[in-house]
């Protein structure tokens, strides 16, 4: 079958073609580049340049391709850019995904993955965090990906869309081949290692008085692979009905555990200060993944924070640069 991953010369989504392709999928990539990597892409994989915002070039998309499966990655995805740009995320966000949806549909394309989020859960009552916890979105961000799922969920009575939403925090790690590489950067792992590398002269801590052992906010990485391999077994599932999963790693790890890892594989001091709180940042977010594992056998090859950091050094190290052949 011919999947077509939109968002897939990005972090995730590259990832994503990669463990298709290993798979016995055949990959299509749709991407504007304005936030992944055409180096990224997999060579065996079909890249169509192109943006979702423009509804023609998705229907000759479709109509070039005989595509049986969408997983749909490609969105803009910063919590706090999002609080100072909201209609980037309540408008952009939700006009692309719904472009796709309509043009999917309108070739007859039936089978549908969203790489969701777990921003829906903004202050949980429980941790880790199930697919029966309420629903309050934590940003304008968290917002568009909650009414994508409620449009996916009007789709499956009026048009029989079978779909899966897919609920997570943080991706880290990388495969030997494809990785993290953000213009800028905003996420905590690699931040760490370009001190390792040089790059950048130290690491800020937003916070260490939180109610947690070592003060400091615990937060869910799970495997970028592993992700991967969950979104394909949603992608088979979803022939005997809709479904939606929490995906967590099963623990959390503090920002200072997350350091100190980086600091043993590294080898590195990797300087660090305290800063000030950042508003909105709660103490502990950790999803559950127990309702994937049960139905699905899903269960993270990577679970240990010295593997996913050590896979991020390793790919850190061969790319310094990111993918500066772009």
């Amino acid at each position: 079958m011919k999947v077509l991953i939109t968002g897939g010369a990005g972090y995730i989504g590259s990832v994503a073609v990669e463990r298709l392709l290993a798979a016995g999928y055949e990959a299509v990539v749709f991407d504007n580049l304005s936030q992944g990597h055409r180096a990224a892409v997999h060579p065996e994989a079909t890249f169509v340049l192109g943006d979702l915002r423009d509804k023609q070039a998705i229907d000759d998309l479709f109509e070039a391709h005989e595509i049986g499966a969408v997983m749909h990655f490609a969105s803009h995805t910063l919590v706090g850019e999002s609080m100072q740009k909201p209609f980037l995320y309540l408008g952009e966000n939700l006009a692309c995904g719904t472009n796709l949806l309509q043009s999917m549909l309108e070739h007859g394309v039936q089978r549908f993955v969203l790489s969701s989020t777990a921003n829906l859960f903004d202050a949980p009552e429980t941790v880790p965090i199930t697919e029966s916890e309420t629903i309050r979105p934590g940003s304008p961000y968290g917002e568009s990906k909650y009414m994508l799922e409620r449009i996916l969920k009007w789709l499956e009575k009026t048009s029989g869309l079978k779909y899966a939403a897919l609920r997570y925090f943080n991706a880290a790690g990388a495969t030997a081949e494809r990785g993290e590489d953000h213009t800028p950067e905003h996420h905590l792992i690699p931040l760490i290692l370009q001190v390792a590398l040089g790059k950048r002269e130290k690491i800020s801590i937003f916070g260490d008085d939180y109610a947690t052992p070592d003060g400091t906010c615990i937060r869910d990485y799970i495997h970028i692979a592993d992700l991967a391999d969950a979104h394909i077994l949603a992608l088979e599932a979803i022939e005997t009905g809709s479904r939606t999963y929490n995906l967590g790693n099963g623990r959390g790890f503090s920002v200072q555990q997350v350091i100190e890892t980086a600091r043993q594989i590294t080898g590195e001091k990797i300087a660090s200060d305290i800063g000030p709180r950042r508003p909105g940042d709660p103490a502990e977010l950790i999803a559950s993944s127990r309702a994937i594992s049960n139905a699905l056998g899903w269960k993270p090859k990577y679970p240990d924070l010295t593997q996913i950091v050590q896979t991020a050094w390793d790919w850190h190290r061969q790319h310094p640069d990111g993918y500066a052949d772009d």
